[in-house]
Formats: structure tokens, sequence, C-alpha cells
């Protein structure tokens, strides 16, 4: 069995429609869609519909709770773009999604924790952003994870939120658990302050995602995709909705110009 797991798309529908291209090639058996599907100036409402179409295994991100919950006026410029572009047919396919779920027996979905949306899974937030360079951000400890994880006892756990791929094995009880973070589909850099300011960066504007393989023998081959697409076509768009932070982390996969700045210009 192969899985794609995909994440983050962020309304990016060049990056997703290329890497559902690569999936198929791939031989995927099933593409699951761990959260925030639309948040961002890029193409909200088209990215929703064609993922509507295609019926994959999908849940909810913090960004699908925020834009349907919460009033425009107090919502975050990337949320209140997809508000103002959605349609009622895709405003109610996110309402729709649940915040976890099983892809079958052995997978567990979540986007952040089991237990909450807004918490990195596999990444901590520290204080010391700047600080000699520091990101402000760093891998969690197994001991975090177990902590994060709580009583999930899946023997994969997929998860999204923080953008950064990476593949975890931990063990409870002599049975192995694999915790992965295929990476963004759509976003490949951005600053934020929850719950201290920090920045996340790739290096490379290439969508990811993660390939999944369960062989003969029950053991699971994880494999970390980077999938190029037409990145300077999602800059302009940007651009061209007032987020040339978004522009810069598209071209480049580093933090260039702030949210804060740009929206304050």
């Amino acid at each position: 069995m192969k899985i794609a797991a995909l994440s983050d798309i962020h309304g990016n529908l060049q990056a997703l429609q290329a890497v559902l291209v690569e999936a198929q090639e791939a031989g995927a058996d099933v593409i699951v869609n761990l959260g925030d599907i639309v948040s961002g100036p890029l193409w909200p409402q088209q990215t929703a519909a064609l993922l509507q179409t295609l019926a994959l295994p999908t849940i909810a991100g913090n960004h699908e709770r925020q834009l349907l919950t919460i009033p425009l006026p107090r919502l975050g410029a990337s949320d209140a773009h997809a508000v103002r572009e959605l349609q009622p047919p895709q405003r109610d396919w996110l309402a729709a999604l649940p915040a976890t779920r099983w892809l079958d027996a052995e997978v567990f979905c979540c986007h952040g924790t089991p237990g909450t949306d807004l918490q990195y899974l596999m990444e901590t937030v520290t204080a010391d952003h700047q600080r000699d360079g520091a990101p402000g951000v760093r891998a969690a400890t197994a001991a975090e994870l177990a902590q994060r994880l709580g009583d999930c006892r899946a023997r994969v756990v997929l998860c999204g939120h923080s953008h950064v791929p990476r593949t975890v094995q931990l063990e409870y009880d002599g049975q192995a658990m694999l915790v992965v973070n295929p990476g963004s589909v759509g976003l490949q850099a951005y600053d934020d302050d929850h719950p201290h300011t920090h920045r996340i960066e790739l290096g490379s504007p290439h969508a990811r995602w993660a390939l999944l393989e369960r062989r003969a023998d029950g053991q699971w081959r994880v494999e970390h995709r980077e999938t190029p697409y037409d990145w300077a076509s999602a800059a302009r768009q940007a651009e061209l909705n007032g987020r040339g932070d978004w522009a810069d982390a598209l071209l480049s996969g580093f933090v260039g110009r702030l949210e804060r700045e740009v929206l304050r210009t």
C-alpha cells in the first residue's frame, strides 16, 4: 500500500496540481490531505473546488476552523482573503471536514497534534528568535513528542501545521510508531508569533509531500518528495493580492519581507 501525504496547501493550486501528478506517477493508492487547505493570497476557491471533485480523505487544519468561525473583521489577512473568495459549496465542504481521522487501522491523521490544531507536533517554539541567528524553533525531543501524542498509539501518525518535512520513529511497549510530517505543498517559508516569534524556512521553493509504502513485512518506508512547479506564477499572484511576504517565500523558501511590514504599507 502506498500513501501520498499532503498538507498545508494554502490555496496554492499550481503546486497542488504538480504534486497530484507526481503522486499518481508514483503509484499512490490513496492521497490524504492533512489540512490548511485554502488560507492565503493565491487561489483558495479553485483549490477547494478541485479537491471537492477528487474526494480525497481530508481533515481540517486550524485555518479551516478559523475562517469558518471567526468574524471577518477579526481574521488575519490570509484567512480573510480565503473567506472573500470561497463560494457556499466550498464553505460547506470545509465545514464538514473532521479535525482528525483514522485512514485505516494503522494510520492516524491530525493537523497539529491529536489534541489541538494549533500546536506543532514535531517542532518546539523557543523564545530565542534572532539571538545569534536562531530561528526560534527546534526539533521536538522524544519526550515532547510523547507528551503531545498523549494516548495515541497508531503505527503511523501523519501530521502537518509546521510545514517542516520530518520523520521520527518512537517506541512504545516494543511497538514502533512512525511520526511523519510531509511538509507543505503550498508555502515553504513564513514568520509567526505563536506562542513566540519564530520563522520557518525550508530553503527552496519546491512543493513538499511524502510517499509512504507499507511493505509486505509490515514495515513502512517513507520518502520525502520535493516537486518543482511554476512558483514564479504563484509569487506573481501573491504580489497581485498585496502579499509580498508570500511572494518572497514562494520564490525562495526563505523569509524576506515580513507580513506585518507588507500589511502596514
